[in-house]
């Protein structure tokens, strides 16, 4: 799955099913985090017109406009009592668990960067109204691909010449 996964910005009109949706936050969840804070939140997106708005927010977010579903991954800061700074690596590793989740499931996906600009964090931390204490980290799009070569074998980028053997 990982050497098909794409970013996928075109839609279906067909609704991503409730039960892989819940698929797709469980496997959010079973992402590694620093000291297991699994400091991570999951605001999900359904409604038609918020998901327009959201579109309007984010600066790429165009392909939420025809998104089924769109989840905002977010770090509670309460919740990284050890590890704080780590909170970075835990969300992005429960985002990429979404966007392999969904390759797996049939479903198209595009991870839309929000932290660490500003420009993007204020704005959805307001229209999600999400406590002071929490980060918007990132906006997954999710949908059913409007064509059927969305998921394609990936270009080969295996790079020998970046991989390195007990030191540089």
């Amino acid at each position: 799955m990982i050497f098909t996964r794409r970013s996928v910005r075109g839609y279906s009109e067909k609704e991503v099913e409730e039960e892989k949706l819940e698929k797709i936050l469980k496997a959010a969840m079973q992402a590694p985090s620093a000291g297991n804070e699994q400091p991570w939140h999951f605001i999900v997106i359904r409604d038609r017109e918020r998901l327009k708005e959201l579109a309007n927010i984010h600066p790429y977010g165009k392909m939420l406009s025809s998104a089924s579903v769109a989840i905002a991954v977010c770090a509670d800061l309460n919740l990284t009592k050890y590890h704080h700074p780590m909170w970075v690596q835990d969300c992005s590793a429960a985002t990429q668990n979404i966007l392999i989740a969904a390759r797996m499931l049939g479903i198209g996906s595009v991870w839309l960067g929000v932290y660490p600009r500003e420009e993007r964090m204020k704005p959805l931390a307001k229209f999600l109204e999400v406590p002071e204490d929490v980060v918007v980290f990132s906006l997954v799009s999710l949908g059913y691909p409007s064509s059927s070569d969305a998921f394609y074998e990936a270009p080969d980028r295996d790079k020998p010449e970046r991989i390195h053997k007990e030191k540089w």
